[in-house]
């Protein structure tokens, strides 16, 4: 089983995005009992005192619907040390995603910790929606991303493979 779990800052946007984008590749290839697929943030800025998370962002909700993407109920989890150990691929959407993660982690010896647009062709940072309020350009680079990873690991590993 390959597991998978997208991080961005807040965990209401981007990562749950692809978080859903992604499942749904995976079910289209019907591929889905060999992936466990997650997200989580980077932040506590969207996780309440009580440990609760905010729900995902209405506007990336609706951008899951306009492209037909499916999604269940989801609230903002922390990404936490101990993720490292049970995930092989933790996937962010920018920079400073990047580096918090690896400050959380501390180190990547395994070298799991990769941004999602690192897998095509134009390996650059996927901008936060919240600050910007473009939720489709972040939805269509999410999509490339995850598309592009998709195919990375059906040629680098044994998913896909029965």
């Amino acid at each position: 089983m390959i597991k998978i779990m997208f991080v961005c800052h807040g965990n209401i946007c981007r990562s749950p995005m692809a978080e859903y984008v992604m499942k749904q590749l995976v079910a289209n290839a019907q591929q889905t009992s060999n992936f466990q697929i997650t997200s989580a943030a980077t932040s506590q800025d969207e996780i309440s005192t009580s440990g609760l998370g905010n729900p995902m962002d209405p506007r990336a909700m609706a951008q899951l619907n306009d492209f037909d993407v499916p999604f269940k109920s989801h609230h903002a989890v922390q990404f936490t040390k101990a993720d490292y150990d049970q995930y092989d691929w933790l996937i962010c959407m920018d920079e400073a995603n990047f580096l918090d993660m690896n400050c959380i982690t501390g180190g990547d010896p395994a070298h799991k910790e990769y941004k999602l647009l690192a897998f095509t062709d134009n390996p650059q940072d996927i901008e936060d929606p919240w600050y910007t309020g473009d939720f489709k350009t972040a939805l269509l680079a999410i999509k490339r991303g995850c598309e592009a990873f998709y195919q990375y690991l059906l040629t680098h590993t044994d998913a896909g493979k029965e």
